[in-house]
């Protein structure tokens, strides 16, 4: 029996299928928001722990990190897209994504749109976390010692994504 988050997983890799490969990620990002008419910011904390993992709740939701090289998807080199593990919302392509050697999934750049960020000072420093623009799920902080063509790393929690691998 599939539960919420199979059955969400299930229809965003649908829609990217029945897009074709030529679909751009900026129209799949389009129709995957119109799939969806839930307001996802306003869902209570316990919807959110009905959907997620406790793990995935502590990232997504408490902004909590996982342990360095406990994802899976650090070492990932298949094509596609990664998607926020809360709403599936699409937030990286495969091709953005770089080995940083820290423990976590990083990527140079974000798709256009995926991402709110907000000044993080919990650890003695100033640190720019961001967050699915969509459902507000934390994914992790920017920092400036990426490669080119941005300089940026977004090292990201791979509990908070999900990847929708290419046809």
């Amino acid at each position: 029996m599939l539960d919420r988050r199979q059955l969400g997983l299930s229809a965003a890799a649908f829609a990217l299928i029945a897009c074709g490969k030529t679909q751009t990620i900026a129209n799949a990002k389009s129709m995957e928001t119109d799939m969806s008419s839930e307001d996802w910011k306003a869902l209570s904390e316990r919807e959110w722990k009905e959907r997620l993992t406790a793990t995935e709740f502590n990232v997504l939701r408490n902004e909590g990190t996982e342990r360095p090289f406990s994802s899976e998807l650090n070492d990932n080199k298949a094509s596609g897209t990664y998607v926020c593990a809360g709403c599936q919302y699409p937030l990286f392509t495969s091709k953005q994504k770089f080995d940083s050697g820290t423990g976590w999934p990083s990527f140079y750049d974000v798709i256009d749109g995926a991402i709110g960020t907000k000044t993080d000072r919990k650890l003695f420093m100033t640190r720019t976390e961001y967050h699915c623009a969509r459902c507000g799920g934390h994914q992790g902080h920017v920092f400036k010692d990426g490669p080119n063509p941005t300089g940026l790393r977004y090292c990201n929690n791979g509990v908070a994504l999900d990847f929708v691998e290419d046809e």
